[in-house]
């Protein structure tokens, strides 16, 4: 056996993920198995592996085997301030299908505001306005109470409801986001997470509200 063409000589030589392992001529390949998670993000934490300003990220709320894994990325990102459910998986297609526009993959948010909500806004919302990141709109907008909102998106521009309310002269005081497709869980708590599996990816792609 060679390990990175060379000889393999101990028995107690451990393996890493780059190594590149050959046994009477053939190089074995990795198993590549499929890994998606649902993790519930706390505010503070950045969707990102390393940051140069030294913040947590929700790679650190990972135990360390899945952490070193850097086939394993997030699919839709949830900004420093926001909280709530973000994917984290190793397959190519279940992220194509979760972060690409044209997939329509519903998320859900639950706004808290600084001041009441007026619900002529809600269609504003969603016939869409102008803001940094570009053209935003939602696809539905309802009242909860007098200073929160469900919101839900197709979209996933960069600190889009934020900046849409913004607009429209509301602070945001809390962002949560509730859904993903049709896939809800309300036993996560912040940092915590739990594997999906097949019934919770057809939860997600085979279920919206709109």
């Amino acid at each position: 056996m060679l390990i990175n063409g060379q000889p393999c000589l101990s028995l107690a030589t451990r393996i890493r993920e780059e190594d590149q392992v050959t046994v009477d001529g053939r190089t074995l390949k990795r198993e590549n198995k499929e890994v998606t998670i649902l993790l519930y993000k706390p505010v503070g934490y950045l969707c990102t592996r390393n940051d140069p300003e030294g913040r947590p990220t929700i790679f650190e709320l990972l135990p360390p085997h899945l952490a070193r894994q850097r086939s394993i990325h997030y699919a839709g990102r949830l900004d420093f301030d926001s909280e709530g459910l973000i994917i984290l998986t190793n397959c190519g297609e279940t992220s194509q299908r979760l972060s690409h526009p044209s997939k329509k993959t519903e998320k859900e948010y639950v706004v808290s505001l600084s001041t009441p909500f007026r619900e002529e806004h809600a269609q504003l919302l969603i016939q869409g306005v102008d803001t940094p990141s570009g053209f935003a709109r939602a696809l539905a907008v309802e009242k909860i109470t007098k200073r929160s909102i469900a919101v839900i998106l197709h979209q996933g521009l960069k600190r889009q409801i934020r900046y849409m309310l913004d607009t429209l002269g509301y602070r945001v005081t809390r962002l949560i986001r509730v859904r993903i497709g049709g896939l809800t869980d309300t036993s996560l708590k912040p940092g915590s997470w739990r594997f999906l599996g097949r019934r919770d990816l057809a939860a997600i792609f085979n279920k919206t509200k709109h």
